[in-house]
């Protein structure tokens, strides 16, 4: 739908990243090297949203002391971005009913109609039909903008997006901070793709922001996460830990980032996390760590292979130990 002028309306729950959808559209259209003007409908009171969009004529209202353009007219050859369009009062629709129809409308305060050249993009995190029935949105409007309709799913529902949008943020912030931050760990995903976003991506983007800001290392670890994906609230675990149980799971989490660093080869964590082979056997026996998770799937890298704690010692082999 980009290379058209045909008008598009984004839905999707808050902090999806309608507005970027938005400027994909446009920027990839053949109006890309023309005005992108963007207005949040929400953030705009009733006596001002008309004035905003359409401009006013000198003398219109106390202050009017000159001729204003509005952001139909600023966005000529262009787009118009219409945020939270759910949100105009009912006046308001009427005259953007008009614009879309004919491409015309008139300043506040004027009688001289005004031509425009612009495609308009709307976006909405409100049931539009529930508002529709409701009698607070005009049901002929909603099918003006209702031309090419774009869903965007919650973070919840695209699960796969998620890593991919932790990397970009990870490496966004720590350019923007002056940090050199790697990757991060096994765990912390698994924090990560457990949680259910209510704030989505905006949530996450912040979640990255924060943990970056934080981490003392080239690693991001779970408690380097806000506290929001660690408590029972959020996640549906239970509240109460055992001061035993919150050690055994920090020293799993270690352990597990340690192995996957070094595919499995147990003396090399063993050094990365500056203890002896010996304890980290014990370690990953007591814990109930998986080992073989972590080595490569390849028999042919696997030419010696280590012995499986799991399984009992020959009786000669447990006297030497």
């Amino acid at each position: 739908v980009a290379q058209t002028n045909t008008t598009v309306l984004i839905r999707g729950e808050s902090g999806t990243g309608k507005e970027l959808i938005a400027h994909a559209i446009h920027y990839n259209s053949l109006r890309a090297k023309k005005p992108f003007v963007k207005v949040s409908c929400a953030a705009l009171p009733d006596t001002l949203i008309e004035s905003e969009l359409f401009g006013y004529e000198k003398g219109a209202f106390t202050g009017a002391n000159a001729r204003k353009k509005g952001r139909f007219e600023l966005a000529e050859g262009g787009t118009i971005f219409l945020d939270e369009i759910g949100d105009i009062n009912a006046s308001t629709q009427v005259k953007l009913l008009r614009v879309l129809q004919e491409r015309e409308f008139e300043r506040l305060g004027g009688t001289e109609s005004v031509r425009v050249s612009v495609r308009v993009i709307a976006a909405t995190n409100k049931d539009m039909e529930k508002a529709i029935a409701d009698g607070t949105f005009r049901e002929d409007l909603y099918y003006r903008l209702n031309v090419f309709t774009i869903f965007v799913p919650p973070l919840r529902d695209r699960k796969a997006d998620l890593l991919l949008l932790a990397d970009h943020f990870l490496e966004k912030f720590s350019r923007e901070h002056g940090k050199v931050i790697k990757r991060i760990s096994t765990p912390a995903i698994d924090m990560l793709m457990s949680y259910h976003w209510p704030g989505n991506v905006r949530e996450l983007e912040n979640a990255l922001e924060r943990a970056v800001l934080v981490c003392d290392g080239q690693v991001i670890h779970g408690h380097h996460l806000p506290p929001s994906l660690q408590t029972a609230d959020a996640s549906g675990t239970v509240t109460r830990v055992s001061l035993k149980d919150a050690v055994e799971g920090f020293e799993r989490d270690l352990i597990q980032d340690a192995l996957k660093t070094t595919r499995g080869n147990r003396a090399k964590a063993a050094r990365l996390l500056d203890t002896t082979e010996r304890i980290l056997n014990y370690k990953v026996r007591n814990l109930g760590v998986d080992v073989r998770r972590f080595r490569p799937s390849d028999a042919g890298r696997r030419a010696v292979r280590q012995p499986d704690l799991e399984q009992p010692m020959p009786a000669e082999q447990a006297v030497n130990e």
